[in-house]
């Protein structure tokens, strides 16, 4: 889940005040704007543990949202989502006395990052995981690398192909065809709910090609621009959600918390935690935690939610994994040339 991180986006993405290429990064559910890239002072806590906890924090995600739809309409989730995510940030902006970024076109390009990068994937994984097991939802987010690697062909002129990144895309969508149980007619699948969560992976890649473009060497912080793109996306989905539901009648105690805790720390504290890694320890080690989210995700909902699993998922989810890495492998270093001989 990502933002200028994302979903949500979100899951890490390379920032886009750097010259890194967007592929380059695996983006995990809810990252603000992927990552810092000033260095950070050390925490007390090493970073593998907060890595573990980041790992945790975004695969049990989807089971968060998936509670959360037990007592709420999707709308409702992720605009609590976003409210309690941007308040966390909100926080920390203070206690740091950074301002909000200035200017009407930063802002307007802030607003689609918003929409492509946080109110849509986070509300089109609620609204799947009405019909779709929460095992699921994660293993779809983890095609995100795919669908960018894909989208960066067409886009990024400099991002040019290799044999084994294109091996990957095709291993990766290979994974999900067997994920979805293809040979069975995708048999006991919601079609309408996969392709959302689908659509959400896809529209985290189209986003940060969009930031990369835009938003690029602005000279705001990324805990600037995040925070300010949070902010955007909890009033785009304020705006929305009245349209497409009523006010609860009742509120639910469980289903309110699974809100609280997504948006407080898979989406608020998840970004501060991986701001810290990347600039502790580079975006390359830090996005490796992009593996571990559809394991925790699958266990979590096995372990929680009592859903079942078909030989397939695990098989597959592998299969799209490998691809992912692949997609963001990059040649070695070419040897220095040797002494001419005299």
């Amino acid at each position: 889940m990502s933002t200028v991180t994302p979903p949500s986006r979100p899951a890490t993405a390379t920032p886009p005040a750097t010259g890194h290429k967007v592929t380059a990064s695996l983006t995990a559910p809810s990252s603000p704007l992927g990552a810092a890239p000033a260095a950070a002072g050390r925490s007390a806590l090493d970073w593998r543990i907060r890595f573990g906890i980041l790992s945790l924090i975004w695969g049990f995600s989807f089971l968060l949202i998936k509670v959360g739809t037990d007592g709420y309409a999707p709308f409702q989730v992720t605009l609590g989502r976003l409210v309690f995510g941007t308040a966390v940030i909100a926080a920390v902006l203070v206690v740091k006395r950074q301002r909000l970024p200035r200017g009407a076109r930063t802002w307007g390009h802030l607003a689609v990052a918003a929409l492509l990068l946080n109110a849509l994937p986070f509300s089109l994984f609620a609204y799947a995981e009405l019909t779709i097991p929460s095992t699921l939802a994660g293993i779809c987010n983890a095609t995100s690398p795919l669908w960018g690697m894909a989208l960066s062909l067409i886009a990024l002129s400099e991002d040019r192909p290799t044999r084994r990144r294109v091996a990957g895309l095709g291993i990766g969508f290979f994974g999900v065809l067997t994920v979805l149980g293809v040979w069975q007619g995708f048999s006991g699948l919601d079609p309408r709910g996969t392709a959302m969560a689908l659509l959400a992976s896809l529209s985290y890649p189209i986003g940060w090609i969009y930031v990369r473009r835009t938003l690029a060497g602005t000279g705001h912080s990324n805990l600037s621009l995040s925070g300010a793109q949070l902010l955007v996306a909890t009033v785009e989905l304020a705006v929305v959600t009245p349209l497409f539901t009523s006010m609860p009648t009742r509120f639910p105690v469980v289903p309110l918390l699974a809100i609280v805790a997504l948006g407080a720390l898979g989406t608020g504290v998840a970004f501060l935690l991986q701001y810290a890694l990347v600039a502790e320890i580079g975006p390359t080690t830090a996005q490796m935690v992009t593996y571990f989210i559809p394991v925790i995700a699958t266990a979590a909902g096995i372990a929680v939610l009592g859903e079942s699993l078909s030989w397939s998922t695990p098989v597959g989810a592998v299969i799209v994994l490998a691809g992912a890495a692949l997609t963001q492998s990059r040649p070695r270093a070419t040897a220095t040339k040797s002494l001419r001989r005299t």
